[in-house]
């Protein structure tokens, strides 16, 4: 087990350094490049534009100042946001915790929804309720995201409204602005994105733990453990979920690295103050460092979140055996 995890540790992180090295190249390729954030101000003449250039060493070959990033990374300098001036790493970790709180919570919504969902659904095949909510999923990952967080803010923001005159619920912010600190209020601006973020994770998740049970709980094992005479919750809870979730572990571990990330649509839609949105904001505004940071990092996470992945299957399967 040891042999295997140091084997696959030095893996990622030959994988890591040239997934960082494709990124960097395609970065360094864009049109306009870093210079565009300053080619843009009127008040820069060619000179000053050549002198930025010579600093921040844009007439070197791409290998050389991939060389030169890679060094100051390793020294944890990641660079400073073209747009704000503050270093990269403190632009990242103010959105974190928000990123965290939203996606975290998420997860836990969505896990707690789809895993009963999906073993009644199994357990009562071609019924009412797998149909009701085998429909619903399919729904769940038809729908386009925007469009279902547009639909969210149109009916609960904008239609409906409570007692007061005020919206049903906020459609944006992470709180009320001008107000102190209250957690009703900050509970109130979690609901529609967390619940646009549940549907569309539960119904995915819904589908692979129902498709997976009904594989399980036909099998050999599980026949023999009703004759034994255990309980049927039982049976089904401790034999067949503990094999039937390790496709739903998959997807949990690869959808780890967007505790991170967060949600590009959801963030953006519901204006979120997180990683996802602070991505998108540096991609239009051409803030390639912050942009290359947030890459790396999710890549880092994607990598190692393969490798938690091969190390709960040994431990939820004991006939998979990692030498």
């Amino acid at each position: 087990m040891t042999t295997y995890l140091i084997r696959r540790l030095f893996q990622a992180a030959l994988t890591l350094l040239a997934v960082s090295f494709i990124l960097f190249g395609l970065i360094s390729a864009v049109p306009g490049g870093f210079m565009t954030v300053y080619a843009e101000k009127s008040d820069m003449s060619p000179e000053d534009l050549a002198r930025i250039r010579a600093k921040l060493g844009l007439d070197d070959p791409i290998p050389i100042r991939y060389l030169k990033w890679l060094g100051n990374l390793a020294q944890g300098d990641w660079g400073k946001s073209l747009t704000s001036k503050r270093p990269v790493l403190q632009e990242i970790s103010s959105r974190l915790p928000n990123t965290l709180l939203l996606m975290g919570l998420a997860l836990i919504c969505t896990i707690l929804v789809a895993i009963p969902l999906g073993i009644l659904s199994a357990i009562k095949q071609y019924s009412w309720f797998d149909h009701f909510f085998t429909t619903l999923a399919f729904a769940g990952q038809s729908l386009p995201v925007f469009w279902f967080g547009l639909l969210l803010i149109i009916l609960f923001a904008v239609l409906l409204r409570g007692p007061d005159g005020r919206p049903l619920l906020p459609g944006a912010g992470m709180y009320t602005l001008g107000e102190p600190f209250s957690l009703i209020d900050r509970i109130r601006h979690l609901i529609l994105p967390i619940s646009m973020l549940t549907f569309v994770s539960a119904a995915e998740y819904m589908r692979y733990l129902r498709s997976a049970m009904l594989d399980v709980i036909h099998e050999d094992y599980i026949r023999t453990a009703r004759a034994k005479g255990l309980r049927e919750q039982m049976v089904i809870y401790k034999h067949a979920l503990r094999n039937a979730i390790i496709p739903l572990v998959t997807l949990v571990s690869l959808d780890l690295p967007s505790l991170f990330g967060g949600a590009l649509f959801t963030e953006t839609i519901f204006a979120w103050p997180g990683i996802g949105r602070l991505y998108f904001t540096a991609a239009l505004k051409n803030d390639y460092p912050l942009v290359m940071a947030t890459l790396v990092i999710y890549s880092a996470l994607i990598i190692l979140s393969n490798l938690l992945v091969d190390v709960v299957y040994a431990a939820l399967d004991p006939r998979i055996r990692l030498s």
